[in-house]
């Protein structure tokens, strides 16, 4: 199947202005000016018209409970799992699953299943391996196992620091998991990270300056999240940052304009700062990942150029998700047109197949539709 995308504003995600993007099958094949009606002479080929649009990457969410997480406040706090359509109607083409602190109840082996779903149904998917607690819950035994043997699995994740819930673990300790998930990913070829999940705590971010200072860890290995807790938190990412550190911002709380302008403002470098949903948390959804995004560029002043790599080739380059987070030729066809004046999600393809048309979906999961079918009389 090829799709021709034209007149199109493209943003890869550097602004590159009008180009038209020829898709095959899964990739990218060709971006610049092309020969419509020569083209068309030689390949059966979708158009489209991107007039007045923006052509982006699809988003990359890298922290989301595709199985759900909640339940501190009882079974009834329990979320549900994450569907295909909650994913793509929010732009988003490829996700990260995770576990936090239940990993009684929700198990590795089932989020691992559920990412293989969302893969088979067309989406990129991986997962990290861990939760909260140390030592951490694997499939095998070992964290490096893990990154090395379980191709979605692409290092630990997310393990608490600084939180009431869990006690803080040793530096030694700590530095153990982020040598055994660096060393897991050297072998496997992956991005073998350490996702920390940062609590409101006073030690902030303390434990991760030990870790660069006494412990020999590589800044790349380091990769905190939902650093908007506090100013004195963000402070400390932005510091933590400019040591070589990926740091992340979730977007529970309809804050990130505030977020990104203290971020801004106190010279935090915007290359090393990555955007994600915390989704399925009481408080996270994709939804509110692309709704954050599209306020920050068409309400609150703030550059497509600036935030767009905070959803795209930021988060591919931590991650090393080498065909992922740029529209350029050799790349995964996962692309994005949003409206100009809106932003409104207009057309989407992951992976090269097409989800959204002219803002309506257009494929499901097959769970969804046999829910449908279910749920007709």
């Amino acid at each position: 199947m090829f799709t021709l995308i034209q007149h199109g504003e493209v943003y890869a995600p550097e602004p590159i202005g009008q180009q038209s993007i020829l898709l095959a099958g899964e990739k990218i094949v060709l971006i610049g000016t092309i020969d419509t009606e020569k083209l068309l002479s030689i390949l059966e080929c979708q158009v489209v018209d991107a007039r007045n649009c923006f052509v982006v990457p699809g988003l990359i969410d890298s922290h989301a409970h595709l199985i759900g997480a909640g339940g501190e406040e009882g079974f009834a706090s329990r979320m549900p799992e994450i569907n295909l359509s909650q994913l793509v109607k929010a732009g988003i083409t490829t996700v990260i699953g995770l576990l936090g602190t239940d990993t009684t109840t929700r198990h590795l082996t089932c989020l691992h299943a559920k990412t293989c779903q969302l893969w088979d149904e067309g989406l990129t998917a991986y997962m990290y391996s861990g939760g909260f607690e140390l030592p951490p819950s694997t499939i095998t035994g070992s964290i490096m196992d893990d990154v090395v043997i379980i191709d979605k699995i692409i290092g630990a994740g997310e393990i608490a620091i600084s939180d009431y819930r869990w006690v803080d673990p040793k530096p030694y300790e700590l530095a153990m998991l982020v040598k055994q998930a660096m060393l897991g990913g050297m072998m496997s070829g992956k991005a073998g990270v350490t996702h920390f999940h940062v609590g409101s705590g006073e030690g902030r971010l303390g434990l991760l300056n030990t870790l660069l200072d006494e412990y020999d860890v590589p800044p790349y290995c380091l990769y905190p999240t939902h650093i908007g807790r506090s100013e004195a938190l963000m402070k400390e990412a932005i510091a933590l940052a400019k040591r070589g550190c990926f740091v992340d911002i979730d977007t529970t709380e309809n804050n990130l304009a505030q977020w990104l302008g203290f971020y801004r403002e106190y010279g935090g470098p915007f290359t090393k700062l990555t955007v994600s949903s915390d989704a399925y948390t009481p408080g996270g959804a994709p939804q509110k990942l692309y709704c954050q995004f599209a306020t920050c560029v068409r309400d609150e002043g703030f550059s497509l150029t600036d935030v767009l790599p905070l959803f795209t080739s930021n988060v591919a380059q931590v991650l090393k998700l080498t065909y992922k987070g740029k529209l350029a030729e050799g790349k995964d066809a996962d692309v994005l047109i949003l409206e100009k004046e809106s932003l409104a999600v207009k057309h989407l393809w992951a992976r090269g197949r097409l989800f959204i048309e002219e803002g309506n979906l257009v494929r499901q999961s097959k769970q969804e539709e046999q829910m449908e079918q279910s749920n007709t009389c």
